[in-house]
């Protein structure tokens, strides 16, 4: 669908090449943000996140859950014990807390628009990763919510 696409002004390659880059990003850590956003919620509701476990909820084959949280130990977010399945580091954990924030500010802001809550959540699930900053500050002033500094 080309004709959906918004191009950039004449002569701002570099602006456009520098969106499509942030684009690129935020899918890349769209999928690690999934994960221990599903690990933390695992290890809250059932005190353990087995691999298993993690595959089946993200609809991914149980290889497919093994390569990323052998991702999530290489980049320091999650850690195992032998039988016991998944825990998140410190680092994944603040990630995940992050994650869940920014998921409810979306699905806030979507329900706040009128948009029926399972859509809210179905949505919100693509939007969380490719929010910026920005808009994200924007959404809570909408809400009235007061942003906390990092």
């Amino acid at each position: 669908m080309a004709d959906d696409k918004v191009a950039a002004p004449a002569g701002d390659a570099t602006g456009e090449a520098a969106r499509h880059a942030t684009a690129r990003s935020a899918r890349a850590s769209a999928l690690l943000h999934d994960y221990v956003e599903l690990i933390a919620d695992l290890l809250e509701s059932t005190g353990e996140a087995r691999p298993t476990d993690i595959a089946r909820r993200l609809g991914v084959s149980h290889a497919t859950a093994i390569k990323a949280i052998a991702r999530l130990k290489r980049e320091g977010l999650a850690h195992s014990k032998p039988y016991r399945g998944v825990f998140l580091t410190a680092e994944g954990q603040a990630l995940a807390a992050e994650v869940k924030a920014r998921h409810r500010v979306v699905v806030d802001v979507l329900l706040a628009l009128g948009v029926p809550p399972e859509v809210a959540e179905m949505d919100a699930e693509g939007i969380e990763h490719h929010v910026s900053e920005a808009t994200l500050a924007a959404f809570e002033r909408f809400l009235g919510r007061a942003r906390t500094p990092d």
